[in-house]
């Protein structure tokens, strides 16, 4: 793949290896032992493990363990688990921070007696008060002018343990008028009465992060150190200690890229913890929660949290991605997988008169579309068990289930009408009396009756009993403050569903689709317990769409009666029809709406593509406009003419800029910047196509077989996994051309 298509970091491993600057790529996963890992640690580890292994390398799991008030071997087991469980592997052993002590003491001895270095005895208070401002410079303590000797002596003392907490701090002697903060003369060690998880006693004091990341790296042979933006500060420290120790190259280099922030949810370990303490949750691996542990025990898969990596790319610039894209990984990873079965969690029972006997009906397990092959047996009585929502006595307009006067299929079996109500004495509906159709078999329906859908259903006699966990998003509001702002409804559980018989007796799949209900994971354990992974569509993005609608709405028809257009509306109307050929519904909706036509006009001075240009602002800008008024949108007329510039030159593909757009509706960010800081350039090189179309034929060689013996739709799944495989980024043109030309050879 070309270097440009590379996010900035793959960009600078590239040059560093071409230039000769390292022999071999070393990078490092650092995580603190203080909490379990979270969705955010996976983007760290997929960025560092994976580019040590895209260019040969190695990637170190550290443990950074300098605090030992906070860290237990819980922790480490925690992160050496996550990281497995991603499908990486660390080199050699885990590596501590701890195991570094004695070093880093030694380089702080060095920096003392170079000058570089002093115990300061001032009070936390007055550290603060004497850094300054952003615009007043700070002053230094008497204490700095101590001698080498002294300093020497009371760092040592410090490292006996003969001192209090808070009494004595060592800090680097840099520069009190920095305009970076951090380089205010930092702390490297301070005194802390702990008994540490690894070290025991030994140590009283301990090296604060900025001192021991740095020279830790250094130590490990590490070339790219790669941080989250929050430590972009702290690379003048990381550099300074480096150079003033005087440190043999190799050295090591900081880099900063965007950590992950997603909404409707908390990425702070302290947050987190304080849900667990708080009882809101029931532990660092409860489903709802963000961790991995948490995501893994709800039923997610390795693969789609790194496909979600993948998609979110490595940016520069912080922002939200929306959890919906999260959800989005785990359905598009599973849907081609797990076998979809039935399911009922509000049981009412149906009693078919006129069958008798038992009989068992071979079902897939696979819609036709998947290219996976596998089947059950339904077992088939005259006692079954509905959905009680799959029957209205007084149905409204629309309902096309099963009523007195509307027949109904059951899935895979036969036609069934009902016959009589059964209710209880306070006049709740308990059964359904029946009929079936014996010629109305699914697969060879010879009844000639008509019905509009299919429902689900289990055998009563045989299906099994099992507790269903419905999770949803932890909080209600998308930026949330604290636990005022937990969603009551994260958790429902449903304790006596029932399950088709195959879904138990199954030992080989823990991952299914009940079907309309969603994607679903067995828990371990005796109990058959269910956790709901995703849904099966996001109906969050659907509540909030219609809560803005009913807020904003515009009418533009009165009482029936379409609003005739003013003498202006009109003028534009023929202008933007036969000057610009533009489609007579999109040039009624620009003539008819200001804001879009002024918007429009403003971006065709940029760019003249009146099609292409129309197209994107009464749809996607248009969309905006329905919550927002024209000064709040936070992209500009230019932004669009790039935008279509773009496409049209090819640079992107439509799926790409469709992404685009709501990362500049959301951060407002220049497109073009958007896509250089995410690498989303469209890939348009035959050849680098090919190889990869010829790749995924390579692998799949059942589905190309069964494409030549007469299968024509696995065309689109061979076209699919090709874009998968360059993350959308080959042109589909391309890919569709070439595709079909290697399938038919």
């Amino acid at each position: 793949m070309a270097n440009r298509g590379k996010d900035f970091l793959r960009r600078v491993v590239e040059e560093d290896l071409k230039s000769g600057k390292y022999s071999k790529i070393v990078t490092r996963f650092p995580p603190e032992p203080n909490g379990f890992p979270h969705i955010g640690h996976a983007k760290s580890i997929s960025i560092n493990f994976g580019i040590a292994k895209e260019y040969g390398g190695e990637c170190n799991l550290r443990m950074d363990d300098t605090n030992p008030t906070t860290e237990n071997i819980e922790f480490v087991e925690a992160l050496k688990d996550a990281v497995e469980w991603l499908g990486f592997k660390w080199s050699g052993d885990v590596r501590y921070t701890s195991d570094y002590f004695p070093q880093l003491y030694n380089y702080a001895i060095k920096l003392i007696q170079m000058g570089k270095a002093y115990v300061d005895s001032i009070s936390e208070e007055e550290i603060r008060e004497y850094r300054g401002t952003v615009t007043t410079a700070g002053r230094r303590s008497i204490y700095a002018e101590r001698s080498v000797e002294e300093n020497l002596d009371l760092f040592n003392r410090m490292r006996n343990g003969e001192f209090k907490e808070g009494e004595h701090v060592l800090r680097a002697k840099i520069d009190m008028s920095s305009p970076n903060m951090k380089m205010r003369d930092p702390l490297l060690y301070r005194i802390k009465r702990a008994t540490h998880f690894r070290a025991g006693d030994k140590w009283a004091i301990y090296p604060m992060y900025d001192f021991a990341h740095p020279l830790s790296d250094y130590i490990e042979g590490v070339t790219h150190s790669i941080c989250t933006l929050e430590f972009e500060n702290n690379r003048d420290i990381y550099n300074w200690l480096i150079e003033t120790l005087e440190l043999e190259p190799p050295r090591p280099y900081q880099y900063e890229f965007a950590r992950l922030n997603i909404n409707y949810t908390v990425m702070s370990k302290r947050k987190i913890l304080e849900l667990i303490e708080k009882n809101v949750v029931s532990g660092w691996d409860d489903p709802r929660l963000p961790t991995i542990a948490g995501l893994r025990r709800r039923g997610y898969t390795p693969e789609a949290i790194l496909s979600f990596c993948e998609q979110i790319g490595v940016a520069k610039a912080n922002s939200i991605v929306d959890i919906a894209q999260l959800e989005f990984a785990i359905r598009d990873d599973l849907n081609p997988k797990v076998p979809r079965v039935m399911s009922v969690f509000k049981p009412l029972k149906v009693t078919i008169e006129n069958y008798s006997g038992f009989e068992e009906i071979n079902a897939s397990y696979y819609p036709h579309d998947v290219p996976k092959e596998g089947s059950r047996k339904l077992p088939f009585s005259k006692e079954i068990y509905i959905e009680q929502e799959d029957f209205m006595e007084n149905p409204p307009k629309g309902y096309y289930r099963l009523t007195p006067n509307q027949p109904v299929r059951l899935k895979y079996a036969y036609i069934i009408s009902c016959e009589k109500v059964i209710k209880d004495e306070s006049g709740n509906i308990v059964e359904i009396r029946a009929r079936y159709y014996p010629n109305s078999k699914s697969g060879s329906d010879s009844s000639g009756i008509k019905v509009k859908s299919a429902i689900q259903w289990v055998e009563a006699n045989s299906a099994k009993k099992i507790e269903v966990r419905l999770y949803d998003r932890l909080f209600k509001t998308e930026i949330p403050e604290g636990i005022e702002d937990i969603n009551p409804n994260s958790l429902k559980i449903i304790e006596n569903a029932l399950i088709e018989p195959a879904v138990i007796e199954d030992k080989t799949n823990n991952r299914f689709q009940f079907e309309r209900h969603g994607y679903f994971y067995r828990e371990s354990g005796e109990r058959a317990v269910f956790n709901r992974i995703v849904p099966l569509k996001d109906s969050w993005s659907k509540k909030l769409q219609r809560g803005r609608r009913e807020r904003v709405k515009e009418r533009r028809q009165v009482e029936g009666r379409v609003i005739p257009m003013t003498p202006e509306e009109k003028i534009l109307f023929e202008r933007y029809t036969k000057e610009h050929n533009l489609n007579r519904e999109v040039a009624n909706t620009l003539a008819r709406d200001n804001r879009l036509s002024q918007f429009y006009r403003e971006a065709l001075q940029e760019f003249n593509s009146p099609i292409a240009i129309a197209n994107i602002i009464t749809n996607e800008v248009a969309r905006e406009l329905k919550v927002k008024n024209l000064d709040e949108l936070k992209f500009s007329p230019k932004d669009i003419a790039d935008l279509v510039k773009m496409l049209e030159d090819e640079t992107i593909s439509t799926k790409i800029a469709k992404g685009v757009f709501e990362e500049m509706s959301r951060s407002g960010k220049e497109p073009i910047r958007i896509v250089e800081e995410r690498g989303l350039q469209q890939i348009n090189d035959k050849s680098l196509i090919l190889s990869v179309v010829k790749e995924v034929i390579h692998r799949n060689p059942e589905n190309l077989k069964k494409f030549k013996d007469g299968n024509r739709r696995l065309q689109g799944f061979f076209i699919g996994e090709v874009l998968k495989a360059t993350n959308g980024k080959a042109n589909p043109k391309i890919v569709n051309e070439l595709v079909i030309r290697e399938l038919n050879r």
